[in-house]
């Protein structure tokens, strides 16, 4: 079973958003990285980029397949985890800590509000 913080914000396509201030931090979810499988490489957006909801921001590749990741909100890259090149297990060990993606400064903070729950998330993933 999915670990699914209930503090946090998902994604139909399998994103999660934790939001403090204006501030969006987005990863995958526990269940995400459990279907992909070992990843073994990622690739993010450069810092400055605008992305708008559902925007293509970067890439997943694991030993059974390469995913696109989609950006759950609309907002100005602020942060890329420089940190994954080359530790690209901190996404499939620590998804929802050291395995964070990127941050965006939130073109509009209610945006989040039309996120799933954790609740409406486990219901969407069958947990």
């Amino acid at each position: 079973m999915s670990e699914i913080p209930a503090e946090f914000k998902y994604s139909k396509s399998h994103e999660w958003v934790k939001v403090e201030g204006d501030v969006a931090t987005i990863g995958i979810t526990d269940h995400a990285q459990e279907e992909l499988g070992d990843i073994v490489y990622v690739e993010l957006p450069e810092v400055g980029r605008v992305l708008s909801y559902d925007d293509v921001f970067g890439t997943v590749e694991s030993v059974k397949a390469v995913s696109e990741l989609y950006s759950p909100v609309a907002g100005e890259v602020i942060e890329v985890n420089e940190t994954l090149s080359g530790s690209e297990a901190n996404i499939n060990e620590k998804p929802y800590g050291d395995g964070w993606m990127l941050k965006v400064k939130l073109k509009d903070p209610a945006e989040v509000e039309s996120l799933l729950t954790a609740d409406a998330y486990k219901a969407e993933i069958g947990e």
